[in-house]
């Protein structure tokens, strides 16, 4: 199985095109690859490009837990930036369909930076989706761990639930995500964000990523937190999301269509041995 490694902030993913890297893995073979001591270590797998009608590739993602998510903020960033080295798309915006909708993506600075539409923001219970009566889930509680939070959910084609804070830590992230993202309020489970507000152009975020755990960083974390911060009225339409990882700038349409710009490293392209495998069925 071939593969190529990128990372975006820090939160890395393998490309693996199914022209050589054969059939797709098992939810196993994915726990096996994506570990970091038994396999090769990532964030997740993207693989692709797939054929498909109006988009120039189609892409699937899959956690390292071996769960399918419908979109990645970072993933698409690092899937254009490996489209554009291969020489399957240049300087021009170009569409990749994802479960979580269809993007508008445009490669700059030679591949150092990605621009991605991600889609408009819904904070409607039923879209995220949040168990309960049909809503805006906006300044809502939740109980966890013995503490309650008070949330906004949204969604940009995955589910996350945002969470102000006067203050934010991995600690906080590690310790309450988890309890979080399986909370029966989310039927498909949920991202989590912790946020702290810096000013109005400015916010910093703690992620805990549904099916991969404490990251790094996340586009669509970015685009979530951001647009949840507008819609309390707490920023303005450009926005700065920093992460452990570095740096995202989002803005927002009056629609809340999201338009996000990060960075891309390639780190290296490589072959899995099949006896790294065996036994993941």
């Amino acid at each position: 199985m071939r593969f190529s490694k990128y990372h975006a902030l820090g939160n890395d993913y393998l490309v693996m095109d199914p022209a050589s890297a054969g059939p797709l893995p098992s939810s196993s073979q994915i726990r096996r690859i994506c570990h970091r001591h038994f396999g090769i270590g990532s964030d997740g797998i993207l693989w692709g490009p797939l054929p498909v009608e109006g988009a120039t590739a189609g892409l699937r993602i899959y956690n390292p837990d071996g769960s399918e998510a419908e979109k990645s903020g970072n993933g698409l960033r690092i899937f254009s930036r490996y489209l554009f080295d291969r020489g399957l798309v240049g300087a021009a915006p170009f569409k990749i369909h994802t479960p979580g909708g269809i993007v508008e993506a445009t490669v700059l600075n030679a591949g150092a930076l990605v621009r991605v539409d991600m889609g408009k923001v819904s904070f409607m219970s039923d879209r995220i989706p949040v168990a309960g009566a049909v809503r805006e889930v906006v300044g809502e509680s939740i109980t966890v761990g013995g503490r309650t939070f008070v949330f906004t959910a949204a969604t940009i084609g995955n589910p996350h639930c945002v969470i102000p804070m006067p203050e934010v830590s991995e600690g906080m992230a590690r310790e309450f995500g988890p309890a979080l993202e399986v909370h029966p309020a989310f039927p498909r489970r949920t991202n989590v964000q912790f946020m702290k507000v810096i000013d109005r152009a400015n916010i910093r975020i703690e992620i805990w990523e549904r099916g991969a755990g404490y990251t790094l960083a996340s586009g669509s974390s970015s685009s979530a937190s951001a647009a949840v911060a507008h819609r309390l009225g707490l920023v303005d339409r450009a926005v700065t999301v920093r992460m452990p990882g570095g740096n995202i700038e989002i803005e927002i349409a009056d629609d809340y269509a999201i338009r996000m710009t990060g960075p891309v490293t390639r780190v290296g392209d490589g072959e899995m041995h099949a006896e790294m495998l065996e036994g993941a069925v």
